[in-house]
């Protein structure tokens, strides 16, 4: 019994001896497993750091009874992240289903990614291997598989343009004022009744208003005088010219001692002979009972003495015309134009500081205009909106202003106030940049689709989801060809190094807050154009000093991290 107690533990001893020897053999050589990492330094594209790693097992390395659990972790200060899907391979006499590394070698892939945070920019890809035989188990040495990450995807911008309606302001809008004076048949002299008419009295009183109306300016005064089309032309086209001198008289006296009347070209005096226009005009909106005949009779005819004998023809018409029609056309017509001026633009904006509720809702809007202080935008938009609760373009532009100072929540809500009031495609394409500028991808592309008619601002933003989607043709089919800092951001992420360079070339200003510049830098180094890099990179810390912490740990631009250049550029 004793002896067999003494094989047992011998027995024993053995086994965990091979077992122990097992692991650490593995262990010990497990410099000859061979890791190919795809990408080699890590990017992050549509949120993601993907990464596919194969791993080459020797022959006579891998223990016949060990399990391995490869386990990718990406750490950075701060913390680690494990990437979800672990890698189990076994020994071929293991009893499980895992994939099978025989005694004579063999290999493995494994793709996984996890979501990206910002602190992975600077961070290192390990793997944790984990071996097990039997009862015993180790961890073997972790093993660098490369640099990470790349975050170029990530600069893309994504505060929009937002668009304010346009206000409906206009400075001198135009007046007039008219009337009519009669005369007897064959006659040219105006009668004292005549001038005691509503029209004559209203204009006569119109001109002297005006003229005491510093806002108001005369432009012309008008007087057409007319003949009817009855009787001999050269008679008529007489007694059309008498007609037109007493009028012509009549209202330059109106306008005797009013300084702009002595303007050249300020009177304007027109003659008709006979007036068949006029004519035309009346009989059609008469309820004449042969007007349909009188009509096709001006219609067939243009000769004026012919159209005069076939209307004389008709007697019965003939009766009625000379007695509701002709006498309408024996006159003198006056028309006066005037300029009303409104405020003028330094008025305009001293009032919305003060009192804008004495603004119209035109001038209100337009206040807005005249001032490039975000603030005083909102507070003369909010005045409009408040004054005039149904207008959509005020409570619109309420938005824009707070958009443009980083108040995105309360902009939301001004643009759904503006939508409740009127739902159009500027409220919407807005409702889909404070969206984009919130993260919130989906809302945005249902308010970008939702729209009639797709337009620059809305492809835009469609193009600007498409890049955090990873989707990078149909971002720069989106953005189209006018220059932009997000199609050439699109155009290096889809592999175009040169046609991003063409871009940022092409674009008229660079944004002060470097990021285009910065572009140039990486597009540069991906050229192997150190000095298109060096330039751009300039160009960035020049406009904002953070881009040189940025660029010190860009894995995009490592290869001139020792550049001396470089180096006194980013100090």
């Amino acid at each position: 019994m004793k002896k067999f107690s003494t094989y047992f533990i011998l027995i024993l001893a053995a086994a965990v001896l091979s077992s122990c020897s097992g692991l650490n053999k593995m262990k010990k050589n497990e410099g000859l497993i061979k890791y190919e990492v795809t990408p080699k330094v890590l990017e992050a594209h549509a949120g993601l750091v993907n990464v596919t790693i194969k791993g080459q097992f020797p022959a006579k390395y891998f223990d016949k009874k060990t399990t391995l659990t490869a386990t990718p972790v990406l750490t950075y200060n701060g913390g680690e992240t494990a990437f979800e899907k672990v890698q189990v391979v076994q020994g071929e006499s293991v009893q499980a289903n895992n994939k099978v590394i025989s005694y004579n070698g063999g290999d493995f892939t494994y793709t996984a990614s996890v979501p990206y945070k910002d602190a992975m920019k600077v961070s290192q890809l390990m793997l944790k291997v984990h071996a097990e035989r039997g009862k015993k188990s180790l961890d073997l040495d972790p093993v660098k598989l490369a640099d990470g990450v790349i975050a170029t995807s990530t600069l893309v911008e994504k505060v929009g343009k937002t668009i304010s309606l346009k206000d409906q302001f206009v400075r001198v809008t135009p007046e007039n004022q008219s009337a009519d004076i009669n005369y007897i048949i064959n006659k040219y002299d105006i009668r004292p009744a005549e001038l005691k008419e509503a029209d004559v009295t209203a204009m006569m009183n119109y001109i002297k208003n005006v003229s005491a109306d510093s806002t108001r300016h005369f432009k012309t005064a008008t007087v057409s005088s007319y003949a009817s089309p009855d009787g001999k032309f050269a008679s008529n086209e007489k007694l059309s010219g008498n007609r037109g001198t007493t009028a012509d008289k009549f209202i330059k006296k109106g306008f005797d001692k009013i300084e702009a009347a002595k303007a050249a070209n300020f009177f304007n005096e027109k003659t008709t002979a006979e007036d068949w226009d006029g004519f035309k005009t009346e009989v059609t909106n008469s309820s004449l009972q042969d007007k349909d005949l009188i009509l096709r009779v001006l219609s067939m005819y243009s000769d004026p003495d012919v159209r005069e004998r076939e209307i004389k023809n008709m007697s019965a018409a003939f009766e009625s015309l000379k007695t509701d029609i002709l006498p309408k056309l024996r006159r003198s017509q006056f028309f006066i134009d005037v300029d009303k001026i409104g405020r003028s633009d330094e008025q305009i904006l001293a009032q919305a500081k003060s009192d804008p509720k004495v603004l119209s809702l035109e001038e209100m809007l337009y206040a807005a205009t005249l001032t490039k202080d975000a603030n005083e935008q909102l507070a003369f938009y909010k005045a409009a909106s408040e004054a005039y609760p149904k207008d959509f373009r005020a409570a619109n532009n309420v938005g824009v202003a707070l958009m443009s100072l980083g108040k995105t929540d309360e902009a939301i809500a001004a643009f759904e106030k503006a939508k409740a009031i009127e739902n159009n495609d500027v409220i919407k394409s807005n409702l889909g940049m404070a969206s984009l500028a919130k993260d919130d991808l989906t809302k945005a592309a249902e308010y970008f689709n939702s729209m009639t008619a797709a337009t620059n601002e809305s492809k835009w933003g469609l193009g600007v989801i498409a890049i955090t989607k990873g989707e990078y043709d149909q971002a720069v089919n989106f953005f189209g060809s006018e220059p932009c800092f997000n199609l050439a951001l699109a155009q290096l992420l889809k592999g175009d190094a040169n046609k991003a360079k063409a871009t940022l070339d092409a674009m008229k200003e660079m944004c002060k807050c470097g990021k285009p510049s910065y572009l140039k830098a990486v597009v540069g180094a991906r050229l192997d154009n150190r000095d298109y890099m060096l330039n751009g990179l300039r160009e960035a810390v020049g406009f904002n000093a953070d881009w040189k912490a940025y660029a010190k740990t860009d894995l995009e631009l490592a290869k001139y991290w020792n550049d001396d250049t470089f180096k006194s550029t980013v100090q």
